[in-house]
């Protein structure tokens, strides 16, 4: 027996035809496209910076159920960027006044709020209860998270991201396409990369990045054009630059890859390496060089062996001079490759240090004990040496 069709028994009151006519119109939508945008659920995951534009087009658009996860109030500072609240919505807490703010722009949208920080305890009971996830959020682990349970739970992730003039947004956990992880495998150092409020933001920025998020939400539900599976769509406002990169599935992902090893929610900030009084992070008990350090040996010509132990289409977007790419995962079947540098100085050196490390404590291992980690890879080498080396 054939399922019944989901959106059947959705129907459009005249004031809601008059109110989506410039959809109706486009044969790409059309009603039977509104009606899917009716039947549709997101789950936003924040109601910051890029979840006020993000809330408001898909409003505006008349998907039919938005879900806002938050637990912040609002403050003067979050007002030059997150368009969802206003002057008069300071000290109110930001669902109250995404609400208040959605229904003004369309009544005819449900609006669940979950006051709640999204845990390893109920990120898979409420993403299942959601067609689809859009990322918004500003911190590694609740990134990692919303990645795992939607993989788990079979959910496509919509992530976007923001710092300073910069932006990512792409798709991840559709059918045979990449998740987050298999993008960025290991999160960097706690405290490595500033937050918005430590390192700033064009207000204007999430306003671009969570609109185009809102169009790739659009395009799910839709069923229109080539969402952005494969693909890191990369933003620099400054130059006004677009540049798109393939990324491809990990099949040695341990959340998407074909023998995964996570296969329930973890502790997440243990997994970033945000320690416990008693457990210092890996980074912290590897062997290392600061960038400044590296900086100076190089400059003055000391015999250095530099490896870069990235993925190869992160040495297309940024580098700082590498003798040799190998990445992590392929370094144990690889280590044959550098046995004639096992008595040389080596430098390890990967996005953010993460990776490194663990490679740096392989090598070691292996006999090659000058094998040193760059404390904070490409990341710090951007934000202490080289500003015009990319950050991503």
């Amino acid at each position: 027996m054939e399922s019944p069709d989901p959106i059947a028994s959705v129907t459009l009151s005249p004031e809601e035809l008059r109110r989506y006519n410039r959809h109706l119109i486009l044969p790409e939508v059309g009603m039977a496209g509104q009606k899917k945008l009716k039947a549709a659920s997101v789950l936003l995951v924040g109601a910051g910076g890029l979840g006020s534009p993000l809330a408001m087009y898909l409003a505006a658009a008349g998907v039919g159920r938005l879900g806002l996860v938050d637990f912040d109030v609002v403050d003067a500072s979050n007002l030059q960027r997150q368009i969802l609240h206003g002057t008069q919505d300071v000290g109110r807490k930001k669902l109250d006044s995404a609400r208040d703010r959605l229904r003004e722009i369309n009544p005819h949208v449900q609006v669940d709020l979950h006051e709640v920080r999204l845990t390893s305890d109920n990120a898979l009971d409420l993403i299942a209860e959601y067609d689809i996830v859009a990322d918004g959020t500003d911190n590694f682990p609740t990134r990692y998270l919303v990645n795992d349970a939607c993989v788990l739970t079979g959910r496509p992730n919509v992530y976007a991201s923001i710092f300073r003039f910069e932006g990512q947004v792409s798709v991840f956990g559709l059918e045979d396409g990449p998740c987050y992880r298999c993008v960025y495998p290991e999160p960097p150092p706690p405290g490595l990369v500033p937050s918005c409020a430590e390192g700033g933001v064009l207000g204007v920025l999430p306003g671009l990045v969570g609109t185009l998020q809102a169009t790739e939400v659009l395009k799910l539900i839709l069923g229109v054009g080539e969402p952005l599976k494969g693909r890191l769509l990369l933003i620099d406002t400054l130059g006004m630059q677009f540049r798109t990169l393939k990324v491809r599935k990990d099949p040695d992902c341990p959340v998407c890859g074909h023998h995964p090893t996570i296969t329930t929610l973890i502790d997440y900030e243990q997994f970033c390496g945000i320690p416990s009084p008693t457990t210092p992070a890996m980074t912290e008990t590897t062997p290392a060089i600061s960038v400044r350090e590296f900086y100076e040996r190089r400059t003055r010509g000391d015999d250095l062996f530099v490896l870069d132990v990235r993925k190869p289409f992160e040495a297309q977007i940024a580098d700082i001079g590498s003798d040799q790419l190998i990445p992590v995962e392929e370094l144990p079947d690889r280590l044959a490759e550098v046995r004639a540098r096992k008595d040389q100085d080596l430098v390890v050196f990967c996005r953010s240090g993460a990776r490194s490390a663990r490679a740096t404590n392989l090598l070691r291992a292996a006999g090659f004990t000058k094998a040193v980690n760059l404390t904070g890879g490409i990341l710090a080498w951007s934000e202490e040496i080289d500003d015009s080396v990319p950050q991503y």
